[in-house]
C-alpha cells in the first residue's frame, strides 16, 4: 500500500496537464501566426503609457514556450515529477507577465492569474497522485 492517499485532487492535476497542453498549443499558433506577419514594432496604449515591443521577438518567445507547455504537458499527465516542476516554473512566469499586463487587459490578466494559482497548486500539492494514478 502506498504512504499518499490518492484523493479527488488527482482530476485538478489532470485538468493542469491538459490546460497546459491547450495553452502550449495556443501560445505556439499565436507566435507562429506573429512570425509569418512580422512587423517591426507594435504599441498598447494604456493609461499608465504606452509599451512597445518587436513583433518578432514575442512570436519567437511564445513559439518556444507554447511547444515546451505542450511537450511538459504531456508528460505531466504521464506522472514525470521533472515535468511538474518546469510547469510550475514556466507557469509562475506567466503569472508574473499577467502581472504585468494587468494594466492593459485587465479581464482577461485576472482570469489567466486565477488559472495560474489552481494549475500551481493542482501541481505542487496534489501532483504526485499522477504517478499513482
Amino acid at each position: 500500500m502506498s504512504d499518499t492517499q490518492r484523493t479527488g485532487w488527482v482530476g485538478w492535476a489532470v485538468f493542469a496537464g491538459i490546460v497546459l497542453i491547450i495553452t502550449g498549443a495556443w501560445d505556439a499558433l499565436k507566435g507562429f501566426s506573429a512570425l509569418l506577419r512580422p512587423v517591426d514594432q507594435w504599441a498598447i496604449s494604456a493609461d499608465a503609457g504606452t509599451i512597445l515591443f518587436d513583433v518578432e521577438v514575442w512570436g519567437w518567445w511564445h513559439l518556444i514556450v507554447g511547444l515546451l507547455l505542450v511537450l511538459v504537458g504531456i508528460f505531466v499527465l504521464r506522472g514525470a515529477t521533472w515535468a511538474r516542476v518546469i510547469a510550475i516554473i514556466l507557469v509562475a512566469l506567466n503569472a508574473i507577465a499577467q502581472l504585468g499586463l494587468l494594466s492593459v487587459q485587465p479581464w482577461w490578466s485576472v482570469i489567466a492569474l486565477a488559472l495560474d494559482v489552481v494549475v500551481i497548486y493542482a501541481l505542487t500539492v496534489h501532483g504526485k497522485e499522477l504517478q499513482e494514478a
